[in-house]
């Protein structure tokens, strides 16, 4: 028997920051506030800062609960995906409505911009979990970095997530995304420093790109950089450089439409499908052989690993 559709729900996914994540895509492909150069989801689209129930939380909450009743397994169940989440305006409504449902901690990735929006933090507070980026520590690399929205400025940006510190009981946790020759040299990661110490998270994750990107000038970082980066940002610092691990059930069956859907939202390794959906290797290659056969995903080798997309 195929497994059900979801619209709204993508994985369990393998997360570096959050381990076995359960997605929940509210925002339409690429609508974002910014058009950061590491994007993975292609290429840029018009930038928007309009907030508003861009998808039906009644639905999004319906598949939840659907997906609850399969035995669901997740470390977080994460607001994410295609597109900016704190532009949904209902975003509130639908934390408190996932919490009727389950205990699972809920996490929201978010790139930070609205966080000056006193509506986006109250919406933002309900959340266990907030991952705010902060990839520039001065307007000029905000704007190579990220590609914000016209009416963005960087301080107010910086403000935003200062404010949203200073409101918040639960865990944030600053990612900073870096790019080899952009955000890299002495300068900008003293800038970036500056910033953190502003903001005071509660850890920082630093992270650079591992999947395949659109822009060429999201260069690569190399550990040992990174690790030299990591000691410059202060106390509580760590680089992202590999998914948690978890063992994959015996018993299942790889449902393509599952594999596809999440190769939709990031592309995979084998090694990442199997943490992400909890099937081993033997069980997911036939899969994977079938949807190449079909012409449904592709493969790009970085760095001796394959990692598969959706075409």
């Amino acid at each position: 028997m195929t497994t059900k559709k979801y619209n709204y729900l993508f994985g369990p996914v393998p997360s570096r920051r959050l381990g076995r994540s359960l997605g929940v895509d509210i925002i339409p492909l690429k609508t974002c506030t910014q058009n950061c150069i590491y994007c993975q989801l292609g290429k840029d689209a018009p930038q928007t800062l309009e907030r508003k129930a861009y998808v039906s939380i009644e639905a999004v909450l319906s598949e939840l609960e659907q997906k609850i009743a399969t035995g669901l397994q997740a470390d977080y169940i994460t607001l994410s995906g295609s597109g900016e989440p704190t532009l949904h305006s209902q975003l509130g409504e639908l934390i408190d409505g996932i919490r009727k449902l389950t205990d699972i901690p809920i996490a929201v990735i978010t790139n930070s911009t609205l966080l000056s929006d006193l509506a986006v933090r109250r919406d933002c507070c309900k959340a266990d979990v907030i991952l705010p980026s902060l990839d520039a520590g001065d307007a000029e690399a905000f704007k190579k970095m990220n590609r914000p929205h016209p009416a963005l400025d960087f301080e107010q940006f910086v403000s935003g997530i200062i404010q949203f510190r200073t409101e918040y009981t639960g865990k944030l946790w600053i990612e900073v995304f870096f790019c080899e020759g952009i955000n890299t040299d002495n300068a900008s990661v003293q800038n970036i420093a500056e910033q953190i110490r502003r903001i005071n998270p509660d850890k920082v994750q630093i992270n650079t790109s591992v999947r395949p990107i659109v822009h060429a000038e999201a260069a690569r970082v190399s550990e040992q950089r990174l690790n030299e980066i990591a000691t410059c940002l202060g106390d509580s610092v760590e680089v992202i450089t590999d998914f948690s691990k978890h063992t994959a059930a015996t018993g299942k069956q790889a449902d393509l439409q599952v594999i596809l859907e999440t190769l939709q939202r990031r592309p995979c390794t084998l090694d990442d499908l199997c943490d992400g959906l909890g099937l081993s290797k033997k069980q997911l290659q036939p899969a994977l052989v079938k949807l190449d056969a079909l012409s449904k995903i592709t493969g790009e080798a970085i760095d001796q690993k394959i990692y598969y997309k959706a075409i």
